[in-house]
């Protein structure tokens, strides 16, 4: 087969390592892949290889000054998100993975660990279920079988699952697990914060024996995220289902008279610090999509100019 079809397992600097039938090779940067991917391999021009449709996309913008838009992984159909019953407990950063999922298409499960470690771990079950009513959250010990017997049902034969959470929450840990072996470094927390250290270092699809692809991924110090807006509503769908309920179109849900989610809250329907982060995160999904869709702008302009420029020097 001239374009055999392959899968991108990792990514590097200097190319993609992929798989397929017969395939196990590093091929040249070129084609805009990530993770997940799946490419038609053109075996003469590996760089010309073309990218197939995505299921699913995890992107975010890309942390520190940079506005560019960073791809995660491409077509998952369940994500751990995982965290700790300890300090790294935190849920508005689990909002987060939520809404990056919801707005991917991907079914998102919260997974809970180090209870052993935790007196009580009903409050943060509780916390985590309580971020959406399409969410399911269950503890699960990462070490022994345990990860096995209460995962099996989403790791199946032609599934693809994704592992994202803190350094240290124990994702390599669960990785090991269902693979059944040592396949992933790990490593300990600080005992003083609960944080972790980076031990996978890159993202990496590794393959059970019953063809389930398993995707191990870093720990994320910073989650921003674009193009988020559906998923973000489908996490605060109590409050996205009063937006149109209040007397002015243009309401910013703050000291304006007749605005439906302010009453929530003043009957109590409604969280306060809840509304917080949906306003907080409603902003900055706003503020990366404009300056993501500016620096498009941009690249289009200069190209054009270059264009203009090449075309009068042939001149």
């Amino acid at each position: 087969m001239a374009t055999p079809p392959v899968r991108v397992a990792e990514v590097h600097r200097n190319g993609l390592h992929v798989f397929g039938d017969g395939v196990d090779q590093l091929i040249p940067p070129g084609p805009d892949a990530t993770v997940g991917d799946w490419l038609l391999l053109d075996q003469e021009h590996p760089a010309e290889s073309t990218v197939l449709h995505r299921k699913s996309l995890f992107k975010r913008r890309a942390p520190g000054t940079d506005r560019r838009l960073q791809m995660i992984a491409a077509n998952v159909d369940t994500v751990f998100i995982v965290t700790s019953c300890n300090q790294d407990f935190n849920v508005a950063r689990l909002e987060r993975y939520v809404a990056m999922a919801f707005e991917a298409d991907v079914t998102p499960v919260i997974l809970l660990t180090k209870a052993d470690l935790c007196e009580d771990i009903d409050p943060y079950v509780q916390a985590a279920s309580a971020i959406s009513r399409r969410v399911f959250a269950l503890a699960v010990n990462a070490l022994g079988q345990e990860p096995t017997a209460k995962l099996k049902d989403w790791c199946k034969l032609g599934q693809t699952i994704a592992f994202l959470g803190s350094s240290g929450v124990g994702k390599s840990t669960l990785v090991n697990a269902l693979m059944g072996g040592q396949a992933v470094e790990t490593g300990a927390i600080r005992d003083d914060d609960a944080k972790g250290r980076h031990t996978t270092t890159r993202r990496q699809l590794h393959f059970l024996p019953n063809g389930c692809a398993v995707l191990d991924t870093p720990g994320m110090r910073e989650l921003q995220l674009t193009d988020a807006q559906d998923g973000i509503a489908d996490v605060f769908d109590d409050i996205a289902a009063l937006i149109g309920q209040c007397r002015f179109r243009d309401c910013s849900h703050d000291t304006e008279p007749g605005c439906a989610i302010k009453n929530a809250v003043e009957r109590g329907e409604i969280a306060p610090d809840r509304l917080a982060r949906w306003t907080k995160l409603v902003a900055e999904e706003r503020f990366n999509s404009a300056s993501l869709s500016e620096r498009k702008s941009d690249g289009k302009a200069l190209r054009k100019a270059i264009r203009a420029i090449q075309k009068n020097n042939r001149k």
